[in-house]
């Protein structure tokens, strides 16, 4: 059956709202200090939550880019928010013991798995139904799942904390049950388009491990996982490092510092979620390559300023920029890859490329972990001097990497 115009459209919005509920993963920082705290782990040790999320969502993704195919896009999906709900349920069995394994098992690998069946899908199935507009398209969904931190902080957590007091496992508890309840329903409306297999060459039909074991793929692939690193540098740990250089300025009130991280975690979600459809919506224009060369230099220059100053004001620009770099990797890497690579094997790339998020998710936060426990008067100096090394040796990388001009009507 023919899809029509608005049918394609409202696939595509409630592939974003699948996306947006997603995203409440990335309000981790959120939790982060509160959990730290109230049961004595290290920030390293709490950090190892979200890492292991992202990690499995990685993973997962990996195995699920080559599936939608076999099990549908629908089934997936539904399948994967169903298990990432049940990833904040768990957690709350794990905050009311007090056990970090059980927090690592609910919201680490449960939790993460059903992001990585989840998150895949809603960006395979939008792009067959958009060829014209690959990079805007993809580019609004994971917007849902950049601006999904932003619903977190600032409506949903708020909102369940004061409601139950600042009872932690009880917040998981609905937080989970909300996303259950809600999350299936969008999920419920992502189908696969079936393509022309007469529109896939003879080389895009090679097997996966040939395309992936290319030189132009390893680099697109390093960049990707050095610019998720620069960004969970941030999205881990922001409201912690915010709330440190906000003490240096005089502030100490408890209830104040963690209003103001949570602010910085909403806006820059904002920026996160803004930064996914306007670098993909501008690659379409000037190119994937060029996109990402201008997004690193972006990013180093930032960092560059973030290393020698302590001023609130300019850390947070500084991070809403970064974050909106960050988000322009999500944007442009579906719409280069399936640009490069064809329709059929998009999702099975796409999925293997979403890997080295699962890389950056363990080394991002672990980096600015360790430097909070081992550097604190430091840490953003020295966990910045990382991210701009990486960001440096990216864009090198990238001018060894063939321009493919954008798609033309």
């Amino acid at each position: 059956m023919e899809v029509t115009t608005d049918q394609r459209w409202l696939i595509a919005v409630m592939g974003t709202l699948t996306h947006l509920g997603l995203g409440t993963v990335y309000a981790w920082s959120f939790f982060q200090k509160p959990i730290s705290e109230t049961y004595g782990w290290s920030n390293s040790e709490t950090a190892w939550t979200f890492c292991l999320s992202i990690l499995m969502l990685g993973i997962t993704a990996s195995w699920c880019g080559s599936k939608i195919e076999k099990f549908g896009a629908r089934k997936l999906a539904v399948t994967g928010v169903i298990l990432y709900a049940l990833g904040y349920i768990i957690s709350s069995f794990a905050l009311s013991s007090g056990s970090l394994f059980l927090l690592y098992f609910g919201f680490g690998i449960v939790g993460g798995i059903g992001l990585g069946l989840a998150y895949v899908t809603p960006v395979a199935v939008v792009l067959r139904y958009f060829p014209d507009k690959p990079g805007l398209v993809t580019g609004m969904v994971v917007m849902g799942f950049g601006l999904g931190a932003l619903v977190m902080s600032k409506v949903l957590a708020p909102f369940f904390i004061e409601f139950f007091e600042n009872n932690l496992p009880r917040v998981f508890l609905f937080m989970g049950i909300t996303l259950l309840l809600v999350l299936p329903v969008f999920a419920q409306f992502l189908k696969v388009k079936k393509t022309d297999d007469s529109t896939v060459t003879a080389g895009q039909k090679l097997p996966v491990l040939h395309h992936v074991l290319k030189t132009d793929y390893i680099i697109v692939w390093l960049v990707f996982t050095f610019n998720i690193i620069a960004g969970m540098i941030f999205i881990s740990f922001q409201s912690p490092l915010l709330q440190d250089l906000l003490k240096l300025s005089g502030i100490t009130e408890v209830e104040s510092l963690e209003a103001k991280g949570a602010t910085l975690i909403g806006v820059s979600a904002l920026f996160n979620g803004i930064g996914r459809f306007f670098w993909g919506s501008i690659s379409d224009k000037i190119g994937r390559i060029t996109t990402l060369k201008v997004i690193l230099l972006i990013e180093i220059l930032v960092f560059s300023v973030l290393i020698i100053t302590k001023n609130v004001t300019v850390f947070s620009t500084g991070v809403c920029m970064i974050l909106l770099c960050y988000g322009g990797g999500f944007g442009v890497i579906p719409s280069l890859i399936k640009e490069k690579y064809g329709t059929e094997l998009m999702a099975s790339i796409y999925g293997v490329t979403l890997i080295g998020w699962g890389m950056g998710g363990i080394f991002g936060p672990q980096i600015t972990a360790y430097m909070i426990d081992h550097f604190p008067e430091n840490s953003g100096m020295y966990s910045y001097f990382v991210g701009l090394g990486l960001l440096s040796l990216g864009l090198f990388l990238l001018f060894f990497v063939k321009q493919k001009m954008p798609y033309r009507m």
